[in-house]
């Protein structure tokens, strides 16, 4: 039995797809990568908030997923939107490395504090808003593409440092750059951050679908991100809202904490809340619309105004 493994084009994309075809092969598939290039690895001079597509890395390899040129897709779970268009699922979450976010620099001496002045890159609404919060005197700029074009754009001067996740970075082979790793009490990070999705569609026949299911999938950060997957969609939030989660499992214990913060930093709304390993979804929900309820709703209405304004 053959896998087509559907991919953007990037080392780390790639990276993620050769250890999804690893674990296929030891399966006792057949296997073939196919790259293809997303409307996110093309538009480079603009933050990812205003692309305004919802699928902004997806959107192509879903068009392979449909006509079945390919039979799977690989992406990091981070990029997955909440609601997926119709006829499309997510199969299986692999088992989740380190969510951390972390600063890395090519320079000696930097200091994360909050006398600390320096120029970090990043381009995430939700890295800048905190950073605005816990760190007011350090600049932000826009640093998009890849994790190498970021590190050169960085040793090029458009930076002193990069604010990452902890995945990439260590995936890449660059963890003897990062100077900091941040905490879970300031940067909660992104939904699903650390982990990387399947996605097929309903027309994958039902055998080959359980059968790569059984093979990828790892229960409990699946569990785990169905908790933070059903936060950010009752939330609402694309990738341009600032809005956080983060879901641990200890025995049949779940956890999660999450929440949304203002452009400004100013207004930052999280709470922490637990219930049992099967109520994953209902946890999910019963978190964000309390987020909502307490001020998050009128934070998630200033923030989409602000966005449609710029």
């Amino acid at each position: 039995m053959k896998i087509r493994i559907g991919t953007r084009g990037s080392k780390l994309a790639l990276w993620q797809a050769y250890h999804v075809e690893e674990k296929l092969k030891a399966a006792g598939f057949e296997t073939e990568i196919v790259t293809i290039e997303t409307k996110g690895d093309k538009i480079l001079d603009v933050s990812i908030a205003k692309i305004g597509s919802k699928g902004v890395f997806t959107e192509e390899i879903e068009d392979q997923l449909a006509t079945g040129q390919i039979d799977i897709a690989v992406h990091s779970a981070k990029d997955m939107q909440s609601t997926l268009p119709n006829g499309f699922e997510l199969i299986a979450f692999m088992e989740r490395e380190k969510a951390n976010d972390v600063i890395i620099s090519h320079k000696d001496g930097l200091e994360m504090n909050q006398d600390s002045h320096f120029v970090l890159g990043t381009s995430s609404t939700r890295r800048v808003a905190t950073l605005k919060r816990f760190y007011p005197n350090i600049k932000t700029v826009a640093v998009r593409g890849n994790l190498q074009t970021r590190i050169r754009k960085m040793k090029e001067g458009a930076c002193d440092a990069l604010l990452l996740a902890y995945a990439g970075v260590h995936r890449m082979g660059y963890e003897d750059m990062i100077c900091k790793e941040l905490s879970f009490e300031e940067f909660i990070p992104a939904v699903g951050q650390g982990s990387v999705a399947i996605e097929v569609h309903e027309s994958l026949q039902g055998e080959k679908s359980d059968r790569i299911r059984e093979v990828l999938n790892h229960s409990e950060t699946e569990t785990c991100l169905k908790a933070e997957r059903a936060f950010l969609k009752t939330v609402d939030g694309g990738c341009s809202i600032p809005v956080f989660a983060r879901a641990t499992l200890n025995e049949s214990k779940l956890e999660i904490e999450g929440g949304i913060i203002s452009l400004n930093g100013e207004e930052r709304i999280s709470y922490k809340r637990m219930a049992n390993s099967d109520q994953a979804i209902e946890l999910g929900e019963q978190l964000a619309r309390e987020v909502l309820s307490s001020g998050g709703e009128k934070i998630l209405k200033d923030i989409k105004n602000q966005i449609n304004e710029e």
